[in-house]
């Protein structure tokens, strides 16, 4: 996948699944917990899919509209979906089923490009850093400290970097490659900061391109600023990747230069399937995510977690359902579109593809709409769901405002969708 590509796509889905999905809580309940290796073998022993449940996902990704999709092939807790010639921690063995490979198939089949997401971090590996790590569930193990001058960094590097060779050279052509992630360590520990060169970034990058010239990859190899600052690492990213949040004016570079972003969002309070079930955001708060990316030149990557069972949960699944409802009709406002080259109004905000300003109405308010300095730019208008014709008309008590057109609106006091009413304005 060209960047180009990527930033013409604008919506896709984010899979975090593994043996963590049958605690109903979290990817980081080893860390958060201190759980042992041993003591989390009891999910790993219990996880087991149903066949053919991907192939569900990829089904609905495209109901959604999503473009391409991006799962989890090793988190953190080092467990793997994969068939790996370097581990006997996967799928592969413990249930004989290559999960990376029904994810590729199925989301191919329906056309939708396809991504891997891989931890740099891995609490299973005897040579990653154990004792007094920021981030590892034995970090206060007195037993751990003891073996701690035994592990060589090298050793798990030369594995996780062979893992990746795995993934992009057994599945056919791969769009994405999504790391996660980096940071640093005290300086009381002694340990290295889990970044950049710790991980040989640049060799990685040098491979990754050479196995897969049209990848893209994000920011976290580095530092979480990466392509932002004045002169990026070499490993810095095709694209930077916050989470849980919509940057308020995008993502710019140190040069005040917009760069290709992409926010991923969970549709519940965690990443994971969690069974917390008053947590899920709904359709219109994701809707409104996704026009508010695309405002600001930004992608969505919105995350489900099935179950361990592999069902992504009824509840967002219906809300995938209601964002495909919404975007069978007003798709032409976000697919291809960028900032557009005006302000955000109060009533909503704007996307724009060539001469075509999309106006997404989310408050009503009182009388018509102003479209602040469009007075004598506009061509025509039209309401983007059933093709409606609206016409543009200057109320008689709005001679101050010389600059800007007004757009009446027909429904006195309600919107007819909303999650956001879209105009399609043709500029001339």
């Amino acid at each position: 996948m060209k960047i180009e590509k990527f930033l013409e796509d604008r919506f896709g889905m984010f899979i975090h699944w593994g043996a963590y999905s049958v605690t109903g809580k979290s990817e980081w309940i080893r860390s958060h917990e201190r759980i042992s290796i041993e003591d989390y073998q009891k999910y790993v022993d219990n996880f087991n899919p149903e066949k053919d449940c991907i192939k569900d996902w990829a089904r609905i990704a495209k109901e959604a509209g999503m473009k391409y999709a991006v799962m989890t092939t090793k988190h953190h807790d080092g467990f793997c979906l994969f068939d790996s010639a370097y581990t006997d921690y996967s799928t592969a063995q413990t249930i004989n089923r290559d999960l990376v490979k029904e994810f590729v198939e199925a989301f191919r089949e329906e056309g939708i490009q396809v991504g891997f997401y891989y931890s740099t971090i891995d609490w299973h590996h005897p040579d990653f850093p154990h004792y007094q790590d920021l981030q590892h569930p034995m970090r206060d193990s007195l037993v751990e400290k003891e073996k701690e001058p035994t592990r060589n960094l090298d050793t798990y590097l030369d594995y996780m970097h062979n893992q990746v060779r795995e993934l992009l050279t057994n599945y056919g052509k791969i769009d994405i490659m999504w790391f996660d992630f980096s940071y640093n360590n005290t300086a009381e520990s002694g340990l290295p900061n889990m970044k950049g060169e710790t991980w040989r970034a640049s060799k990685l990058v040098d491979m990754i391109k050479e196995l897969q010239p049209d990848i893209i990859y994000n920011n976290r190899l580095g530092s979480n600023a990466g392509m932002l600052v004045e002169n990026p690492e070499y490993y810095a990213g095709d694209f930077t990747s916050p989470e849980q949040i919509v940057p308020p004016q995008g993502m710019l570079n140190a040069k005040g230069e917009v760069v290709p972003w992409e926010s991923a969002i969970t549709m519940t309070s965690a990443w994971t399937y969690t069974q917390n079930f008053y947590s899920y955001k709904s359709s219109k708060t994701l809707i409104r995510a996704l026009i508010e990316c695309v405002s600001k030149n930004g992608n969505l990557l919105l995350n489900v977690g099935p179950t361990a069972k592999g069902h992504i949960p009824e509840p967002c699944v219906e809300t995938l359902r209601e964002i495909g409802h919404w975007m069978k009709f007003n798709r032409e406002s976000i697919y291809g579109c960028k900032a557009a080259d005006f302000a955000k109004p109060d009533w909503g905000r704007f996307t724009q593809k060539g001469n075509k300003l999309y106006g997404h109405i989310q408050e009503r308010g009182i009388g018509p709409i102003p479209l602040i300095g469009l007075e004598g730019k506009i061509k025509s208008a039209k309401l983007l769901q059933d093709g409606a014709l609206m016409e543009l008309d200057r109320p008689w008590n709005v001679t101050k405002f010389p600059n800007d057109a007004f757009l009446p609106l027909p429904w006195f006091d309600y919107l007819p969708d909303e999650n956001a009413t879209v105009v399609e304005f043709t500029l001339k």
